[in-house]
């Protein structure tokens, strides 16, 4: 019988610090490459700022804490992130997928609530990042997450129905029925130009990009319609004044029952930063080679100090953002300078030319902000999955669907779940028990003696979990006529406490009928478990467990005769009594 093996070490303090500081303090190898790609890494600085400055002004406006808040989240969490995250070429800092989550959370609880959550959300996702959690992500399957960007697009793209028709945005949560309700009360004879403004700028953008991809489209969209707006002297929303300097960082109010109401505001928010920034940066990896791959857990830890820094200094939460991140990869970068330079460039911005930002037409916002919602709406990638099987399709729709109709992390959640029990159920239709002929070990003569001394040998494939253990102990109460089974678990693949409980209890069931048990064949781990709920305790015996199928059947076969010479000196006895 095979040992348990040994224990995992115990926790230390020293190990514990150890690992904090690992997390946290920047490495020298984190610039090893920059000697050779300052040029490149600065040049994708610029440009990533560029694109960059349009979209952390609209997410501000858009999930209602404003202009500001946006350019001071890419700002701060981006510089943070940068220096301390586990990517060297992810960009953090204001998403549409974050807007989507903000919007019902200032409706609720007010603007200066967003700040207080960035910062209990920031030590949530590093407190993520010290336990390890950084590989969770890659357990969530490829249609939750493709819906889930899908729904996030569809939900931008309802959220700028107030803006481009610059009319004050309806009551409630829903992005559907808040957009149909400000369309109905929207006066279309004023709404006309600021519409023209948004569709204007759509246009510009998907022109431009077709022409050439490297320019900063969104840029030179918002700055055309800006001057267009001045010269024509159009009556619309602008983004108003800014600051002309960043602000100092302090702690906002903390009222601790309203904190403990907006704890779960701040797990979800938490749950998504993680989410977005684990997902962005894995596309970044697979987007050039020669740069190290991601450490997920000081990602976690970054992007937690990222949002925790963003509130202190009145900005909104943050995440590492995709379509800046593969703007970065294209540009050239290969270091986090080029995330950090990003910053730096929004802070020259900030200093030199808010008077001009002020300008921007809040209609030429949401234009910039349909087309980056269009353009996560990816249809090849949602035919390939609808036609790929129908439990993924399910997965697909239901992600989507729960997405716009409820939130994010909720469709994460609800997706996964469904995930899961098709894939159990799929586990379960392969899994199975099925009384075999042995004949690659034992010859045809043998499996004829083995029939007749009534010794079965079942095999049992696929997985041993609790979604498929009904059928299991089904299956093998149907045995008959049979003195010693032999279970050979070699091609158990995954087995549970489920079924390791399952097992004890067909082992017990089969003895109570006077049956025999002797198992084969079980993995390390699993012998572990089976020892530890007992499976090896009901087999009566230390000796009813092998490794050697040939061993298990000739001890069948021994039992079997020690039963028949025990009936026949029985039976002897009884005769000589008559």
């Amino acid at each position: 019988m095979s040992t348990i093996p040994a224990l995992q070490p115990r926790f230390t303090w020293r190990g514990a610090v150890r690992r904090l500081a690992g997390l946290t303090i920047p490495r020298r190898s984190d610039l090893a490459e920059l000697p050779r790609s300052w040029r490149k890494d600065l040049v994708a600085g610029v440009t990533v700022g560029i694109v960059a400055l349009p979209l952390a002004l609209g997410f501000g406006v858009a999930s209602g804490v404003g202009a500001t808040a946006g350019l001071i989240t890419a700002i701060i969490a981006g510089f943070v992130a940068a220096v301390f995250g586990g990517s060297h070429l992810q960009v953090s800092g204001p998403t549409g997928a974050m807007t989507v989550v903000l919007v019902p959370v200032v409706a609720r609880y007010g603007v200066d609530a967003v700040f207080a959550l960035a910062i209990l959300a920031g030590f949530i996702v590093v407190l993520m990042g010290l336990l390890g959690m950084g590989k969770l992500v890659s357990v969530i399957p490829w249609p939750v997450v493709e819906g889930f960007t899908l729904g996030i697009g569809v939900i931008i793209f309802l959220q700028q129905v107030p803006l481009a028709l610059d009319t004050p945005k309806a009551d409630g949560e829903n992005a559907a029925l808040v957009a149909w309700q400000t369309a109905r009360a929207a006066d279309w004879s004023a709404a006309t130009v600021p519409l023209a403004m948004t569709v204007g700028v759509i246009l510009l953008m998907l022109v431009l990009g077709r022409v050439r991809r490297s320019l900063p489209a969104s840029l030179i969209a918002v700055a055309v319609a800006t001057v267009v707006a001045e010269l024509a002297h159009l009556d619309i929303d602008r983004i108003g004044a800014l600051p002309a300097s960043l602000p100092t960082p302090s702690l906002p109010a903390w009222d601790s029952s309203a904190l403990a109401e907006m704890l779960p505001s701040a797990m979800a928010i938490a749950a998504l930063a993680a989410l977005e920034s684990l997902l962005s940066a894995r596309v970044a990896d697979g987007m050039v080679e020669g740069v190290p791959d991601t450490d997920a857990d000081r990602e976690l830890v970054g992007q937690g100090l990222a949002n925790v820094a963003s509130g202190m200094f009145g900005g909104m939460p943050a995440t590492g953002a995709i379509a800046r991140t593969a703007v970065n990869v294209r540009a050239g970068a290969r270091t986090r300078v080029a995330s950090a330079s990003h910053a730096l460039v929004l802070v020259a911005v900030v200093l030199v030319a808010t008077p001009v930002v002020a300008l921007i037409p809040m209609s030429a916002l949401a234009g910039v902000l349909i087309v980056t919602a269009l353009r996560m709406i990816d249809l090849h990638t949602a035919r390939s999955i609808l036609r790929a099987t129908r439990a993924d399709g399910t997965v697909y729709l239901v992600t989507v669907a729960v997405t716009i109709v409820f939130d994010l992390v909720v469709a994460v959640q609800v997706g996964v779940a469904v995930a899961a029990l098709l894939a159990l159920r799929a586990m379960s239709r392969v899994s199975g028990l099925q009384r075999v002929k042995v004949s690659d070990d034992i010859d045809a003569a043998e499996e004829d003696a083995l029939l007749d001394e009534r010794v079965a040998v079942y095999r049992f494939h696929g997985a041993l979990y609790f979604g498929g253990t009904k059928r299991f102990l089904d299956e093998i109460a149907a045995v008959k006529d049979v003195h010693v089974i032999v279970l050979v678990l070699t091609e158990v693949r995954v087995m549970d406490t489920s079924g390791a409980n399952a097992l004890a209890e067909i082992i017990t069931d089969l003895q109570r009928r006077g049956v025999t048990v002797l198992l084969k064949g079980l993995d390390p781990e699993q012998l572990r478990m089976a020892g530890a709920v007992g499976v090896l305790s009901t087999l009566g015996s230390p000796e009813h467990y092998f490794t050697d199928l040939r061993a298990a059947v000739a001890h069948a076969r021994n039992h079997v005769r020690y039963e028949l010479a025990d009936i026949w000196s029985l039976q002897c006895d009884l005769r000589a009594v008559r």
